[in-house]
């Protein structure tokens, strides 16, 4: 049996703020929320004594596809000043499937989310060989992780 990937942590500026733009945005909610004092050894961050807290949130399933938020609250960690318009080569890019990704596009708008893309519509071969009709878009959230949010609007064939 394969290994199964759960949760995405994301190290987080305000993790009350970053918590509440993924519940407005996504629709997700708060599966965990707690504090941690780490040891030092498993997480490749931070040192041994420092306080965090990790908030994790889920979409529909609660072993697949959360998120968490991990803020560091003594010591404070150093956050980027400037937040990316561009991906870097190792950061993440996270794909959502939407209902609605105009929707979703314009509640990340309105809490202040850096749009990359405004929705397109285009059409892609699935993995099944079916084309699809797609509605997508994209932007950043307030920490600077890339969103691709997009939408089956039809499939043919």
């Amino acid at each position: 049996m394969a290994d199964i990937i759960k949760r995405t942590t994301l190290m987080v500026r305000d993790v009350a703020k970053a918590a509440a733009w993924y519940e407005h945005v996504f629709g997700m909610t708060r599966w965990m929320d707690t504090p941690f004092t780490l040891s030092g050894t498993q997480l490749a961050a931070g040192a041994a004594g420092d306080r965090t807290r990790l908030v994790i949130l889920k979409c529909e399933d609660d072993l697949v596809g959360m998120i968490g938020l991990l803020e560091w609250l003594e010591p404070k960690q150093d956050a980027p000043a400037v937040l990316p318009t561009r991906i870097a080569f190792g950061a993440p890019i996270f794909v959502v499937a939407s209902q609605d990704a105009r929707s979703t596009l314009a509640r990340a708008r309105g809490l202040g989310s850096h749009v990359h893309c405004e929705p397109r519509e285009w059409t892609v071969t699935g993995a099944d060989g079916h084309e699809k009709d797609m509605i997508g878009c994209s932007f950043w959230d307030l920490d600077g992780y890339f969103y691709e949010v997009n939408e089956v609007v039809a499939t043919h064939g």
